[in-house]
């Protein structure tokens, strides 16, 4: 049995091991393949019988280059570099790991919101540069400082990582509203109130983003939505960036409506130079790293593992493409 991890530096910059694959069959690892369509994703998968991948994309040309190919494992919930149709087609499970960074994307979430609402790095920044030191008052702040408590949270998704990010807004004194097409009765229960999309543009003081890019959500943040939003809504989305109309936030967020956004994704990654959020005002932007943790990444790894043993026993599971 012949594995291969085509990306495995973003899963394993060096703080895990490859041990427990490297007991499952013949493996190799390669840090970097492609993030686009390549010869080389076919070359290195070669005559594998596993390819284990994160976000080097798996085409219907490159399963027909390798007749080998029996399991897909994606090292991440999405699998949308992956060609699943196809690989339904060919008889070719492929596997994600459905749970594992709800505790991490959750805190980052509110981590991004705490940050808009009291600019910490820049002040840390000021301090350091000497403006506390050499300022006549024993204290200042550059922006009005937020208290969240009061405020309404509103989630665009209330799955498993809604629900965490649910109970943090909750603990700092926040109302939480969420839509969602499957209302679960956990997040009833917590005390989330499910209203329709439209209400949670309207009511959210602070509207974070939690839901997996669907057809119906793609592009959602646009102009005609911002529109319905309070004037100085916080927009977070730690979740997928094609759902956001960059060049509309960015116009929001340099006019004032949006005071502020909190992004740890982008419609195109790595970000590209042309960005308009890149020059946006109060636009903070992080490297799609909320996921990282070395607790998540653990678990996808273990998860993984679990995919590849369960194939070889002829009980695949994690399978998003039956």
């Amino acid at each position: 049995m012949k594995i291969v991890v085509l990306d495995g530096y973003t899963e394993n910059p060096g703080d895990l091991s490859w041990s427990a694959l490297e007991q499952l069959g013949e493996l190799v690892v390669y840090d970097r393949t492609s993030y686009e369509e390549s010869d080389l994703v076919a070359e290195r998968i070669g005559d594998a019988d596993v390819a284990i991948l994160n976000k080097t994309p798996i085409s219907k040309a490159t399963m027909d280059q390798c007749p080998n190919l029996k399991l897909i494992a994606v090292l991440a919930t999405g699998y949308n570099v992956v060609d699943i149709a196809y690989a339904k087609e060919k008889g070719i499970p492929v596997c994600n790991v459905p749970n594992y960074g709800g505790y991490s994307v959750s805190q980052f979430a509110i981590a991004l919101m705490l940050e808009a609402c009291l600019h910490i790095g820049h002040h840390d920044r000021t301090v350091h540069e000497g403006k506390w030191q050499n300022g006549e008052e024993w204290c200042y702040w550059d922006y009005p400082l937020i208290e969240v408590a009061g405020k309404t949270y509103g989630l665009l998704g209330c799955g498993r990582i809604g629900i965490h990010t649910a109970e943090a807004a909750k603990a700092l004194g926040m109302h939480v509203i969420a839509y969602d097409r499957s209302p679960s009765q956990a997040a009833k229960d917590l005390g989330v109130e499910f209203v329709e999309l439209d209400d949670l543009f309207a009511r959210s003081d602070v509207l974070g983003l939690q839901m997996p890019l669907m057809d119906f959500n793609t592009g959602i943040i646009n102009k005609e939505n911002i529109a319905k939003m309070k004037d100085g809504v916080i927009i977070i989305n730690n979740s997928r960036g094609q759902m956001v109309v960059e060049q509309d936030l960015a116009d929001a967020l340099n006019s004032g409506k949006v005071a502020c956004a909190g992004l740890d994704v982008v419609s195109t990654e790595p970000i590209r130079a042309d960005n308009p959020l890149l020059k946006a005002k109060n636009c903070i932007i992080t490297p799609h790293m909320s996921w990282g943790s070395r607790s998540s990444r653990q678990r996808i790894m273990d998860c993984t593992v679990e995919n590849v043993r369960a194939f070889l026993a002829g009980q695949p599971q994690n399978v998003v493409n039956k």
